[in-house]
């Protein structure tokens, strides 16, 4: 998603509507087959940390801490040895455990993701020993058992048919989202939809970024995100991590997937080591809910990542699923349509993910 381009003229409906079944029926083709895979495990081992499960001070009600590598990580257990949240060194986003929930999305697939993760924005980036400091007791106390929306809850009040949410000045900040508007020209390979929708486009409002910049909303962008836009929506404007205007101005979360996955943001995850088939991770049990994960699927964008989404977690299948806004579904979507969002096996966008981080 570079940035964004003059407009061309508009043509003919009926040439609209042949270029809309062309992309469409071509997209599906290519990524109908769902080829079986299995997905290589690693074995994660304690760095070092507090008490084990099961020791004598669990009859006293106490938690722990640990360490995990791969990413480094603190883990915080309750005094029966459950896990209570993951803390990542060098990321902001926290999984804490909390009730229940599950997320469908009935209308374009089957999967369903019932979990207790719950992933919230730290006020500082994670490192070992943070838990002992008074920023992170105060956010913790205020966010351990709270039931506020969270990133999964948000990404979800985008996905198709949600409602519409209004902010006291009347702006509507969410509901059903698309990608972009339709690309009438047939330019830029056949696609079907234009991308470079931001958040901002999405609100129809002009937004200050804290470099200066301004970003300006186009009218035929209104309720769009594309798949950065909707990280930044989700994520950014939501959830309040900062924002970049652009991938080289500013500091924060970058403009394109391609920014995002080559910023010094976050903690990588999965390291980015190259965007050929053969650079594709071979293992992603590191994933943790929350992480951001980066795609190669299109190749006119040469050594350029072009698609990135969010990981949700396991369906009852005991798939890993990831959300994220494209155009064969025209929004956000966790759904089969031009590919299942499973990142294990040899899926489309399993064999097509490349990297991941935690912001």
């Amino acid at each position: 998603m570079a940035g964004k381009k003059k407009s061309r003229p508009v043509v003919s409906g009926l040439v609209v509507l042949a270029l809309v079944a062309t992309s469409g029926y071509l997209t599906l083709e290519l990524r109908k087959q769902e080829a079986p895979g299995v997905t290589e495990v690693r074995n994660v081992g304690v760095l070092d940390g507090g008490k084990a499960s099961g020791s004598a001070d669990d009859d006293k009600g106490e938690a722990t801490w640990s360490r995990l590598e791969n990413p480094a990580r603190s883990v915080l257990r309750g005094s029966d040895g459950r896990i209570k949240a993951v803390f990542t060194d060098g990321a902001r986003l926290a999984t804490l455990t909390g009730p229940a929930r599950t997320f469908t999305e009935p209308a374009s697939t089957s999967s369903k993701v019932s979990t207790t993760d719950w992933v919230r924005l730290m006020p500082e980036p994670w490192k070992k020993g943070a838990e002992k400091e008074k920023w992170f007791t105060d956010w913790h106390a205020e966010y351990a058992d709270s039931k506020e929306d969270d990133v999964f809850a948000t990404a979800f009040q985008y996905v198709a048919g949600a409602p519409q949410k209004k902010d006291d000045q009347g702006v509507a900040y969410a509901g059903d989202a698309n990608f972009g508007p339709l690309n009438t020209t047939g330019a830029e390979g056949g696609d079907l939809r234009l991308e470079q929708s931001d958040f901002y486009d999405y609100l129809g409002l002009p937004y200050p970024f804290r470099d200066g910049q301004t970003g300006t909303p186009e009218s035929m962008r209104a309720k769009s995100l594309d798949c950065s836009g909707f990280i930044r929506m989700v994520l950014g404007y939501r959830t309040r991590y900062p924002l970049m205007s652009s991938d080289a101005s500013g500091d924060g979360l970058p403009r394109t997937a391609n920014g995002m996955a080559r910023s010094d943001e976050g903690a990588d995850v999965l390291p980015l080591t190259g965007v050929g088939p053969d650079d594709r991770p071979s293992a992603i049990d590191q994933l943790q809910p929350g992480d951001l994960v980066f795609f190669k699927l299109d190749a006119r964008t040469k050594e350029r990542l072009d698609h990135v989404g969010i990981v949700l977690g396991y369906d009852t299948e005991g798939h890993l699923i990831f959300v994220s806004s494209r155009e064969e579904i025209n929004g956000p979507t966790i759904g089969d349509v031009g590919g299942v969002s499973r990142l294990d096996g040899n899926g489309y966008y399993a064999k097509t993910l490349r990297s991941a981080k935690r912001l």
